[in-house]
């Protein structure tokens, strides 16, 4: 059965097979995760990133899909990035759903990579604006209907990596009001 964790701490030092960066749709790097990510996986992780461009996102990857890279130097084999909603920025529905699909997309990429431990942060909660306490809603309870079905199920273990404790709190909050198993470590 897959593990559902919460760890406070650096998504970029996490040992796992695959983290999941919550990209801008230029896949060039960019603030928060997006640019801690670039910057301690190095310049293979722009490169891979650059040829996607030249070939099947010249536009953009688009909200709600994901792609995946190598890891370059980070402790990973890979990156899935994915493109999370700006709150706001489609009508509520719409933008949930989009959010959720980041979480998809990310695990079954992830699983199709033959990737067992993923690294998974609050995306679209940092310059994107939305809330934290209805992200992890979101999050967590797709995460958890997609451990139960489908390539997901055969992750051993979803990671999500909370840079700050107010951020830890609210993923907790919400995990235990959804029921879901209590595992955590608030070590990096």
């Amino acid at each position: 059965m897959t593990q559902i964790t919460l760890v406070q701490g650096d998504i970029t030092k996490q040992r796992v097979d695959a983290v999941v960066n919550a990209a801008n749709s230029s896949l060039l790097g960019g603030g928060g995760v997006d640019g801690a990510i670039h910057r301690a996986g190095g310049p293979e992780i722009l490169a891979e990133c650059r040829k996607l461009r030249a070939s099947h996102y010249g536009k953009g990857l688009p909200v709600g899909q994901a792609v995946l890279t190598t890891a370059g130097k980070l402790p990973a084999r890979h990156v899935v990035h994915t493109v999370g909603p700006v709150h706001g920025g489609h009508a509520y529905e719409r933008g949930a759903e989009l959010l959720a699909s980041c979480y998809r997309e990310s695990l079954r990429l992830a699983a199709q990579a033959g990737d067992r431990v993923v690294a998974v942060p609050a995306v679209s909660t940092g310059v994107y604006g939305w809330p934290m306490e209805d992200a992890a809603r979101i999050a967590l309870s797709t995460v958890a209907a997609e451990l139960a079905r489908g390539p997901a199920a055969e992750l051993a273990e979803v990671r999500f990596v909370l840079f700050d404790a107010a951020a830890f709190q609210t993923f907790a909050q919400v995990r235990d009001a959804l029921g879901l198993d209590p595992r955590e470590s608030r070590e990096g």
